[in-house]
C-alpha cells in the first residue's frame, strides 16, 4: 500500500521540526556564547563548583547536550567533572550524563528515521536489514572504545539501524565506562600539559582495538568461507 500524499508530508515534518529545534538550540547558545565557556577548563570548573548541589544535574545535562548537539566537545565536561567530583563521583555523573545522551541520540534517528521511511517508501520496500542483533550489538561496543569515532555519530546511526533498544543501551554503557574513567581521572590528577598525551594514548588503544577487531574478522569470513567451499564439495 502507497503512503498517501498528507502522512508523507507529516513524516518529512516531523523530521524537519527536530532538526530544526536541534539546530536552533545550537545557533542560540552560540550566538549567547554560551558555548565558548566549553572551550575554557578553568571557568567552566569554577561554574560547576559555584552551582553546588547543582552541579553534578550541570554535568548531566551538559554531557547529554554535547551528545544530542553533535558539535558541541564533550570531553572539556568530563575533565571538569573529574576535576571537581574526583575519580568515582566524576566517573559516575560522566557515566550517566553520556549514556542519557546516548539513548536521546537514538530516540531521535529512531522516531524521525521511522517516521520519513514509512511515509516516503512503501510497505513492500521496508524490508528488515539483515544483521545479527549480537554483531550489531558488538560493533557499537567496539566503537565506543575508540575516541576518534565519533560518539554523536555511532547513537543517530544506531538508532536508524535495526539494533533493539536495550541491546544499544547495554552495549553503549559498557563501552563508555572506560573513557569516561580515564577522562575523569585525568580531570582530577593530570594537568593540561598531560592531556595531549593522554588522548594520544586513547588513539592507540583505540587503533590497537581496530585491528584487533580487523583480525578477527577477518578469521571468522575465512573460516566461513572454508566451511562453505566443504559443505559444497560434499553436495
Amino acid at each position: 500500500m502507497k503512503p498517501s500524499f498528507g502522512s508523507r508530508w507529516s513524516g518529512l515534518a516531523a523530521v524537519l521540526l527536530i532538526s530544526a529545534v536541534l539546530a536552533g538550540l545550537y545557533l542560540v547558545l552560540s550566538a549567547n556564547s554560551a558555548l565558548a565557556i566549553l572551550q575554557e577548563p578553568d571557568k567552566l570548573r569554577a561554574l560547576i563548583e559555584s552551582m553546588g548541589y547543582w552541579g553534578p544535574a550541570a554535568i548531566v545535562t551538559l554531557m547529554v547536550a554535547a551528545i544530542v548537539l553533535s558539535p558541541l566537545p564533550s570531553a572539556p565536561i568530563a575533565l571538569a567533572a573529574g576535576t571537581v567530583y574526583g575519580h568515582t563521583l566524576g566517573t559516575g555523573y560522566v557515566l550517566v550524563g553520556a549514556e542519557l545522551g546516548a539513548l536521546l541520540a537514538f530516540g531521535i534517528a529512531r522516531f524521525a528515521g521511522n517516521a520519513f521511511a514509512q511515509s516516503w517508501l512503501n510497505r513492500s520496500t521496508l524490508m528488515p536489514i539483515e544483521g545479527s542483533q549480537g554483531t550489531m550489538m558488538a560493533i557499537v561496543f567496539v566503537t565506543r572504545l575508540m575516541p576518534f569515532v565519533s560518539f554523536d555519530a555511532v547513537s543517530y546511526a544506531a538508532g536508524l539501524s535495526p539494533l533493539s533498544f536495550w541491546r544499544f543501551a547495554v552495549a553503549t554503557l559498557a563501552g563508555i565506562l572506560p573513557a569516561s574513567f580515564v577522562l575523569a581521572h585525568l580531570g582530577a590528577e593530570l594537568t593540561s600539559d598531560d592531556a595531549a598525551m593522554v588522548e594520544l594514548a586513547l588513539i592507540v588503544l583505540g587503533v590497537g582495538v581496530l585491528l584487533t577487531l580487523t583480525v578477527q574478522l577477518i578469521r571468522q569470513w575465512r573460516g566461513r568461507k572454508n566451511h562453505r567451499r566443504v559443505r559444497e564439495n560434499l553436495d
